[in-house]
């Protein structure tokens, strides 16, 4: 819980130079690449994780990795090392593009499905959530096997679970209660 709360203060402080010097899109593009890479890269969150590797060890891999971001994205990575919160880096750049989506009135809604969404589900959920929010939307689809069929929809702080599990489990209360 901490380290998700100085995540959103590194992520807020980034966000707040980014819009002084107009390079929000650009520092959004490094840390939806830095996330991605980080998730899909075993080795490299357990580098960042690891005590025994050194700072500068960390920081010469980041920008080895990452070549040709942008020196604002450079500044908040050398910030995380100084202040010794490297491993925040995945979580910071999380909260950045939260954030970024935010000052640009653009929601994530994460559709969880049992197989790959199709373009066309695709625009019918963009379609759908637009007109419940309002607000300019990006579907994220999360691959879950075990919810057998059917949905989950979020977004922001709204749910609804339309999954084939969900109501397996609403049957199985109400067979426990009767």
């Amino acid at each position: 819980m901490a380290g998700t709360r100085a995540a959103i203060r590194y992520a807020k402080a980034v966000l707040s130079l980014a819009t002084d010097q107009k390079a929000t899109d650009v520092v959004n593009n490094d840390m939806k690449l830095i996330t991605n890479t980080i998730a899909a890269s075993k080795d490299l969150s357990d580098m960042l994780n690891s005590p025994v590797v050194s700072a500068a060890i960390k920081k010469s891999a980041l920008l080895e990795i990452f070549k040709g971001i942008n020196s604002l994205t450079v500044n908040a990575i050398d910030s995380l090392i100084a202040n010794k919160r490297i491993v925040l880096l995945s979580e910071v750049a999380k909260q950045y593009s939260l954030l970024f989506d935010k000052l640009n009135g653009t929601e994530v809604a994460t559709v969880t499905t049992a197989l790959p969404l199709t373009d066309d589900l695709k625009v019918k959920v963009l379609a759908k959530v637009k007109e419940l929010t309002g607000k300019e939307v990006a579907v994220e689809n999360i691959i879950d096997e075990t919810i057998l069929g059917g949905f989950i929809l979020r977004v922001g702080d709204l749910q609804y679970d339309a999954s084939i599990t969900n109501q397996l489990n609403k049957l199985r209360r109400e067979f426990t209660l009767n």
